[in-house]
């Protein structure tokens, strides 16, 4: 069956296209319900593009067996709903998923679809399922799922900050960080970094944020990158000096 391992190398989120044509062809090369699998990612890909009729049909045309094939078909379904602007048709979609993926023991799918189901209920359920995702990937035995929780940190984190309490948003949000130093990847760290300085800046803290985001600028200039965000908040904190 597939795994992290065989997915998350052929995601590039800021290229839905180029992810799809690699998930067709990773279907074309692969059989029975690695196939399925696939082909769910290539879903994801059109829903990514707004091609969310496209998708349906997708899914629709498949027959998953597997508990794993699925969970992931119900699973797509909801995201294509969620990103149609369709969130409490999405949501019973998600919350079957996340039961389905935890019976299984898949517990990553599990984490997955309850930060999903924390996407879509109301402002005040946020929190709840956002901590119950934290808690599964936490107590997983399976380093996917627990790697789940630099994700569902910094959601947490954002709720907080939508109730104006950057105190706690702080919190999860170096609690974010830590997960995803350890973690490794540069690009998702720097992201870390970015939300911790802007809830520091929210705060009031600005020349701690100020010393991170021209950290961020230094290291994106070295990197022969750059990113707007980082350029946004300098505007801000320098025109405060």
């Amino acid at each position: 069956m597939a795994d992290v391992t065989e997915i998350a190398p052929l995601w590039d989120f800021d290229d839905p296209a180029g992810s799809e044509r690699r998930f067709r062809a990773a279907a074309e090369s692969a059989s029975g319900e690695e196939r399925t699998i696939m082909l769910t990612q290539v879903a994801r890909a059109l829903g990514l593009q707004e091609r969310y009729d496209d998708g349906h049909a997708l899914l629709g045309s498949l027959a998953p067996h597997s508990p794993e094939a699925t969970v992931r078909v119900g699973l797509e379904r909801g995201r294509l709903l969620r990103s149609a602007g369709r969130p409490e048709e999405a949501r019973p979609l998600f919350e079957a998923a996340a039961r389905a993926a935890r019976d299984a023991g898949l517990d990553a799918l599990a984490v997955d679809a309850l930060h999903m189901v924390a996407l879509v209920v109301p402002p005040e359920e946020q929190l709840a399922v956002g901590e119950q995702a934290l808690s599964l990937a936490r107590g997983s035995d399976d380093p996917a799922a627990r790697d789940w929780d630099a994700s569902v940190l910094n959601n947490i984190g954002m709720v907080h900050a939508d109730a104006d309490d950057f105190e706690a948003a702080l919190g999860s949000f170096q609690e974010a960080l830590a997960a995803r130093e350890r973690i490794g990847a540069d690009g998702r760290t720097r992201e870390a970094w970015w939300m911790v300085a802007w809830a520091l800046r929210n705060l009031g803290r600005s020349e701690e944020a100020l010393a991170i985001q021209r950290r961020l600028r230094d290291e994106h200039e070295a990197a022969g990158t750059s990113d707007p965000y980082v350029d946004e908040e300098l505007a801000l904190l320098e025109g405060g000096e």
